[in-house]
């Protein structure tokens, strides 16, 4: 079939390319709640496993170096194999990696070897969904897609932080949950192959153009972005390492260091993303109309940097820290990736996300495993709140350095601004 042959066909109508958000997007709900099913389960999980603290983040560690290896091969095997096929193998990895989690029979390692699966999974698949969307989607309308696809994404870490409320019965013990997700992670595969069968239909039907690129890491490139970039690399690396492993153990601290119930403490976990959902495009809107990104990096900094300090050392409410939480959580990440489009040549800006994806993922392995570690040094359990102090101190430390990071980029970039 010639170019030509191809250029001659109807552009897919609206409705079905819709349609395709919809599965590709039902893909992303599956694979967020798998990977974030963990954060209730953790308290059975030191009860009737006997997992420590330390074992539970280490489960986070090994999904990131998971997470490496696959930033590493970059985009190959999806260029190799095309969209549909990938969107489809990844699916079937990531939903092996729930399978192992809730049905490993060697305890602790086979749950480790199952999020090593799922993020061997996991992170292509997202990679696979977001190359799929650039196929079907030009111009404003694929920011808009790709917005639903987070949107969607993040409803699934929603459901999977509440559903000790939404889903009570399965919460007898450390299995069923994770069972549960389990099956959600099936979806992966189900909407994966429905994606399949209509990129095949349409490749005959329709012109769908050529598929976005891949990102890669260009080693070579590594010593050639200028000093803004940096300095939104080392707030990503700080935000991101103490925000997710946070979140691993935010039920667990909330019940024991703050008295919460299960259902509380999940809800509570729940509202980062759930406040996400909603306030990240409006802050990106906000940043698109008034500029002044690194303005609005260093002030969602600042609302970031007490709250883990707020959360352990003072009797405020517990909702107001952790509203303080979601804000930053919404408004950091809604100007910062935007903003390496702004400071990096076109012609790099695959290299430059990769790289900056690359050193989020170390800072995140080494920090879920480190939390956990000092929880455990200090005896962190309900009888001794004040043993979680440790590892809030190092959150805060994080956070704070992210601070200094968001106000060095403020200060280098009032003369040449980052819009």
């Amino acid at each position: 079939m010639t170019h030509t042959d191809a250029s001659r066909r109807p552009a897919p109508p609206r409705s079905y390319r819709w349609l395709v958000l919809l599965f590709i997007s039902a893909a992303m709900f599956a694979n967020y709640y798998v990977f974030d099913a963990l954060n209730p389960v953790g308290p059975h999980l030191e009860r009737e496993l006997g997992f420590t603290q330390a074992q539970i983040g280490l489960l986070d560690s090994v999904y990131n170096i998971a997470a490496l290896i696959v930033l590493l091969i970059g985009g190959v095997i999806i260029d190799r194999v095309g969209t549909k096929r990938a969107l489809v193998a990844f699916g079937v990895v990531a939903a092996a990696g729930g399978l192992l989690i809730a049905f490993s029979p060697g305890g602790y390692r086979g749950m480790a070897a199952g999020r090593f699966v799922l993020g061997m999974g996991s992170e292509p698949l997202i990679v696979a969904i977001t190359t799929a969307a650039a196929r079907w989607f030009k111009g404003k309308e694929l920011s808009f897609a790709l917005a639903i696809n987070l949107t969607l994404g993040r409803l699934g870490s929603v459901a999977a932080d509440n559903s000790p409320n939404w889903a009570s019965s399965f919460f007898t013990g450390w299995q069923p949950p994770l069972m549960l997700a389990a099956g959600i992670g099936g979806i992966t595969v189900l909407a994966g192959f429905v994606y399949f069968l209509l990129e095949r239909h349409a490749e005959r039907t329709y012109d769908l153009g050529r598929a976005g690129e891949v990102d890669r890491l260009v080693l070579g490139d590594l010593l050639k972005f200028g000093r803004s970039y940096w300095w939104i690399v080392g707030l990503c690396v700080t935000f991101y390492s103490a925000i997710f492993p946070f979140r691993r153990f935010a039920n667990i601290f909330f019940t024991d260091a703050r008295g919460a119930s299960p259902e509380t403490a999940a809800w509570l976990n729940g509202l980062l993303p759930l406040t996400a959902m909603i306030a990240t495009p409006l802050f990106g809107l906000l940043a698109d109309r008034i500029g002044k990104r690194a303005l609005l990096m260093a002030l969602g900094s600042a609302i970031f940097a007490p709250t883990f300090l707020l959360l352990a050392h003072t009797t405020m409410p517990i909702f107001v820290p952790v509203a303080m939480l979601g804000i930053a959580f919404s408004l950091i990440p809604a100007v910062m990736w935007p903003s390496v489009a702004y400071l990096v040549d076109e012609k790099r800006l695959g290299t430059a996300y990769a790289l900056m994806t690359l050193c989020q993922q170390i800072g995140w392995a080494s920090m879920a495993w480190a939390l956990g570690r000092l929880n455990d040094a200090a005896s962190a359990s309900a009888s001794n709140p004040a043993g979680y102090n440790p590892g809030m101190w190092l959150l805060s430390g994080l956070s704070l350095l992210g601070l200094f990071f968001s106000w060095m980029l403020w200060r280098h970039d009032r003369s040449v601004p980052v819009r």
